[in-house]
């Protein structure tokens, strides 16, 4: 098989997905907005159907409907890198190959959940998976959700897999992202993914940071990737993490769905509903939130 490449690099946007007032379907016109907002602010890279995009509550229809939605949006303007996860080989194997042939770049692959599958199982599983299309994987590492926890041996282990070229890091552990970035780089590529950990990823040099509250704050994502990665001015990104830094540790203290569509609200850019069973953001939350947005020099509605 011949494998295809992938330059993912930047702000790669972990993306919502726009669902209609009364969360009963995708809002593709809300959608084509949304990738053309985030794409004026110059991000590099776009992440739907992930955590963020509450692919657990997308019918089967929905979910390649979505894929294929921000392919299209995206109009070869950044990467897009489609979230595939179930408990299923087969149905990830056939959302991987309509993500393939959908037009996006790679695919971020969910290790099977609920189940969790030993080291060897889950190798197996990568493996038959990165067999089934020609695109680059990246592994999502998050164990608080999928009860599968890696070491960072593990980690790069998974790399040595054909195919198996990226992974994003929702674990929390600033210790194992800094031992696959400074020391695994040669086997996989780490990209963090866990918001209040942005700038460690970034000055320890990952090659891109998959972010969530990039969706609401592109420009200022931007900025600090410019800052901090491309002009290694430590200094001028600190400056700006100072005022990141307290909405990353808020939307991580609540739900982070649900925060992130409330900020998506409160910069005037609604994206819909969460779908139950997650509930929206409590009136007292999304005022802190809104006052944290403020501080940061958001303009908020």
């Amino acid at each position: 098989m011949s494998r295809k490449n992938a330059n993912l690099t930047g702000i790669l946007v972990a993306c919502v997905t726009p669902f209609t007032e009364d969360g009963s379907a995708v809002d593709v016109a809300n959608l084509h907005a949304q990738v053309d907002r985030m794409v004026a602010a110059g991000v590099h890279g776009l992440v739907p159907t992930g955590t963020t995009g509450e692919f657990t509550t997308l019918t089967n229809v929905e979910y390649e409907q979505v894929i294929a939605e921000f392919v299209n949006a995206a109009n070869g303007r950044v990467s897009v890198v489609p979230g595939i996860g179930s408990t299923s080989t087969a149905r990830v194997i056939e959302l991987a190959q309509h993500a393939e042939n959908a037009g996006a770049d790679a695919i971020m692959l969910l290790p099977p959940f609920y189940d969790a599958p030993a080291f060897p199982a889950l190798k197996v599983f990568m493996t038959s998976v990165a067999e089934s299309i020609t695109i680059p994987i990246m592994y999502y590492n998050v164990p608080g959700c999928t009860g599968v926890s890696l070491s960072a041996d593990q980690l790069a282990e998974l790399g040595d897999i054909p195919g198996v070229d990226f992974m994003k890091d929702t674990s929390g552990d600033a210790v194992s992202l800094t031992n696959l970035i400074v020391s695994k780089g040669d086997r996989i590529q780490a990209f963090n993914g866990w918001d209040s950990l942005t700038f460690v990823g970034m000055s320890l040099g990952a090659k891109a940071s998959v972010w969530g509250m990039a969706g609401f704050i592109p420009e200022l994502a931007v900025e600090l990737w410019n800052t901090l990665a491309r002009d290694k001015n430590l200094e001028g990104g600190r400056a700006l993490w100072a005022k990141l830094w307290p909405i990353a540790d808020f939307v991580e203290s609540v739900n982070y769905v649900a925060a992130v569509k409330a900020a998506h609200e409160l910069i005037g850019s609604p994206a819909g509903p969460v779908r139950p069973p997650v509930l929206p953001l409590s009136g007292e939350d999304r005022e802190t939130l809104r006052s944290l947005l403020q501080a940061a020099g958001v303009k908020t509605v």
